[in-house]
């Protein structure tokens, strides 16, 4: 897909103003004092005024005409019963959506939103997603949907769907990423005092990165550690540099950051190599030893798991370019 320029986010009747504002924060805030490159960014509507889900009305500027020409369009979820999702003002909204894929735009679901995008018949034979209490009736309704409860998002083509509230955000991250590149989605995520990576495996490109949590006791460690990725580490050291039994410090890793120290530092080096590609001219061997795998081939076989390409082939696709 080319690079998105203009977004429109579609306000539904009885939008859920959260979720509403989650778009706005992927694409809506201007931060090219940060480096980061800026969104033609648009809310839209049926109606000039939308009464949301939470007792207060909404007034847009912009019509749904003016999303006509969007190169993503994100269809803001309602709260209630999707019985709800009946009237003119909803058969406009899923003829933008259909005319918007049929012209080769993206469209992107928060959360229930994907609802939207099936009464639209978007997610017939296609993969997707929703928040895990939703998955049930989202299949009940579209037996033909393909729908995977586990992920954090999912891209089949030209329609985006993602899960949960917060996973709307990993979404709007992984599109910054795919246009711009990791440190331009990195320094969003910093905006937005969130990591930038989080569980989820999805199709070619996406993410499958650690579980990050809050690692009160063992912080000071794993930023050491991010600095010593191409040195070998085993549990025994480290549970040593922190004063702690092998058994307990195992522990303790997994209670602080979701995982063991083998995975943590195994994602932590595909995160540098991808930086390292992105950005350097390094050969894979070089690449691979900076970033602690013993070889090439060890480089190749855990980046291809996780990431879901090969290192080559993901440094052709976005490696940054000289102006």
């Amino acid at each position: 897909m080319p690079p998105i320029r203009k977004v429109a986010i579609v306000a539904v009747p009885g939008v859920a103003p959260f979720e509403l504002g989650l778009a706005w924060e992927g694409f809506g805030i201007n931060r090219v004092d940060d480096g980061i490159p800026f969104y033609d960014c648009v809310v839209v509507a049926a109606t000039r005024t939308v009464h949301s889900s939470g007792g207060f009305d909404i007034t847009v500027e912009h019509l749904l005409d003016d999303a006509e020409d969007a190169d993503l369009v994100i269809v803001a979820p309602a709260e209630g019963p999707v019985e709800d999702y009946v009237g003119p003002e909803f058969e406009a909204i899923f003829e933008l959506l259909r005319r918007s894929v049929d012209r080769g735009a993206e469209v992107m679901s928060l959360c229930s939103g994907a609802f939207v995008l099936g009464a639209a018949g978007l997610l017939d034979g296609r993969r997707c997603t929703t928040h895990w209490r939703h998955a049930a009736e989202l299949h009940r309704r579209h037996p033909s949907a393909d729908i995977d409860p586990n992920v954090l998002f999912v891209c089949d083509g030209p329609v985006l769907t993602s899960a949960g509230t917060a996973s709307g955000l990993d979404l709007c991250l992984h599109l910054i990423r795919r246009d711009h590149g990791e440190e331009i989605a990195r320094r969003v995520a910093r905006r937005m005092v969130m990591p930038p990576h989080r569980d989820g495996g999805q199709a070619q490109f996406i993410d499958a990165p650690i579980r990050t949590r809050p690692a009160d006791t063992l912080a000071p460690l794993l930023d050491e550690l991010a600095d010593e990725l191409d040195v070998e580490h085993t549990v025994e050291a480290l549970a040593a540099r922190s004063a702690m039994s092998p058994r307990t410090f195992a522990r303790r890793f997994r209670q602080e950051t979701g995982t063991t120290p083998h995975l943590w530092l195994t994602h932590q080096r595909v995160l540098l190599a991808r930086r390292m590609l992105e950005s350097g001219t390094d050969g894979i061997d070089t690449v691979a030893a900076r970033c602690g795998f013993q070889t090439a081939a060890m480089l190749r076989h855990h980046f291809t798991r996780i990431v879901g390409t090969t290192p080559t082939a993901y440094r052709r696709t976005f490696q940054q370019q000289p102006a």
